[in-house]
């Protein structure tokens, strides 16, 4: 049985010259197709026709059922910590009563690319800087009045002004820059310390 010599294979380097030019990568063909803009608009949380994929109205209900359940949950730590027993229907009474408080300051204040239907528009250039003082603010004032009515006033006032309080209060460093988010837990590590109180 006679056994076939092997071919002998020329050993060569690879081209790294780069692409012909005469010939179509696979990147040419995606952008022919359009399917280098679909994923542009996609990662940017738009449709093919350019419009956010979930709108300011969408992204307002998505956003306010969590801070609702936020609320919820404060409303549940705050009668165990004062060791009242949960009255569930009032409870979740209360969470339905801020549903659509939440929903609204949401809709109305939270940056978008739609402009709210409720509140005049006001000039893109200082639209970021007033978003972020106003969260500054709200951030600061929520905070320090939480830390007040904590310590100065009885459970049940605590009771009922923590929850929203609280809720105020995360949402508004939520939509904080880091800068400016710092600045404000700062400032309320500040008036803990300056006015005496405690955190437990």
């Amino acid at each position: 049985m006679g056994r076939k010599k092997d071919a002998k294979i020329k050993l060569a380097h690879p081209d790294r010259s780069g692409p012909d030019p005469s010939q179509e990568t696979l990147l040419d063909i995606a952008e022919k197709r359009g399917l280098l803009k679909a994923q542009q608009a996609a990662e940017e949380g738009l449709d093919e026709s350019g419009e956010p994929l979930v709108g300011r109205l969408g992204e307002s209900i998505l956003w306010s059922i969590s801070l609702t359940m936020l609320h919820f949950t404060l409303d549940v730590l705050v009668a165990n910590q004062y060791a009242v027993a949960i009255k569930w229907p009032a409870l979740i009474a209360r969470t339905a009563q801020a549903f659509p408080i939440i929903l609204f300051f949401f809709y109305s204040f939270h940056p978008h690319q739609s402009p709210p239907i409720l509140l005049p528009r006001l000039p893109p250039r200082i639209q970021p800087l007033l978003h972020q003082l106003l969260f500054f603010v709200s951030s600061i004032t929520a905070g320090c009045y939480l830390i007040y009515i904590t310590n100065m006033h009885g459970y049940y006032a605590v009771m009922k002004q923590a929850p929203p309080l609280g809720c105020l209060w995360i949402w508004s460093v939520i939509e904080l820059d880091i800068f400016w988010a710092t600045g404000s837990l700062i400032f309320c590590g500040i008036f803990l310390k300056a006015g005496g109180y405690s955190f437990l």
